[in-house]
């Protein structure tokens, strides 16, 4: 682990002196060196990441696809959303507007007395260990994670923005950050005030999104694969969360056509498993929202239309 840290620290080190530096001296930002450092980080790591799709996770769509790719353009939308994404853009855009908020609400909210909460101290000698408390920390993200997915489909105002998500019909690896950005922002905020609140270290914290991250890419790819039935109940397979993409079944109460839905977990099922949200049928079906498929509901084939009218629908105009 310390090797593999170190090499991390030493690429991001180059990348930072050969690349990200000079651009920012460049245009006049000097004054945030130590923030740019920072974001050289999540650039690298998006990188990794894109290299991990393209290597690994595509040759597996393009070996047991469940369908044939007939949609390019949509697909070519998602992996948009993908770059703006993986590549830190989204959350330069988050730096420069609600950062300085959100630090000040935070630090406003420590001068009153909020207590931290360190993991890391939960059990020494134990917890002190990297991967112990890595671990412990990818448990509770996971389990924060679950609860905002099932009040993404439970509470009508956000399911308007999160409808996006399910409303791809081409279901890829691309797909995973095919969101609305105000849903992203909503999530993102939850997260980071979460992450302060229990202190995970910041390094933990870029570890921990990345390996989600990646994870959610292959529960979303094209591909026909399953754990078995043990393997199901341990990590989320791309057939589980396919299923929660299914058209009248992922994102709605079995049988009653109302939002709700089933296997809402990100990483691990055990949460649906836990609160009764499971459902392991061996079923590949097609993906998509209902309204989408039997009343035509437009949702959008570019990206600004995409985000246009998920505004409108969270007013009630579309």
């Amino acid at each position: 682990m310390d090797t593999l840290s170190n090499a991390f620290a030493s690429l991001q080190q180059w990348l930072f002196e050969s690349l990200v530096q000079p651009l920012a001296f460049g245009l006049g930002l000097g004054n945030l060196l130590e923030d740019a450092f920072d974001a050289t980080g999540w650039l690298l790591v998006g990188l990794l990441q894109l290299l991990v799709l393209l290597l690994v996770i595509a040759p597996l769509q393009r070996w047991r696809p469940v369908e044939p790719v007939t949609d390019v353009r949509t697909v070519r939308t998602d992996m948009l959303y993908t770059v703006i994404h993986r590549l830190g853009l989204f959350r330069l855009v988050l730096f420069f507007t609600l950062s300085p908020l959100l630090d000040d609400v935070l630090g406003q909210l420590r001068v009153l007395g909020l207590p931290t909460f360190h993991l890391d101290d939960l059990w020494p000698g134990v917890t002190d260990l990297a991967w112990v408390s890595l671990l412990l920390y990818l448990l509770l993200f996971d389990f924060l994670d679950y609860w905002i997915h099932r009040a993404q489909h439970q509470w009508d105002w956000w399911w308007r923005l999160h409808a996006l998500h399910h409303a791809q019909r081409q279901m890829t690896m691309w797909s995973d950050n095919r969101n609305h950005l105000l849903d992203d922002l909503i999530r993102d905020v939850l997260v980071v005030v979460f992450a302060q609140l229990v202190g995970v270290a910041p390094s933990q914290f870029v570890a921990i999104v990345a390996f989600t991250q990646l994870s959610e890419s292959l529960q979303h790819a094209n591909l026909r694969v399953w754990f078995g039935a043990w393997g199901e109940r341990l990590w989320i397979s791309p057939r589980f969360h396919r299923l929660h993409h299914s058209i009248g079944l992922g994102h709605e109460s079995k049988g009653r056509g109302t939002l709700g839905g089933a296997n809402f977990g990100v990483l691990l099922p055990w949460w649906d498993m836990l609160f009764g949200t499971a459902n392991f049928e061996k079923r590949f079906d097609p993906t998509g929202v209902r309204d989408q498929v039997e009343q035509g509901r437009d949702y959008g084939q570019g990206f600004w239309a995409q985000q246009w009218l998920g505004l409108k629908r969270l007013v009630g105009r579309a």
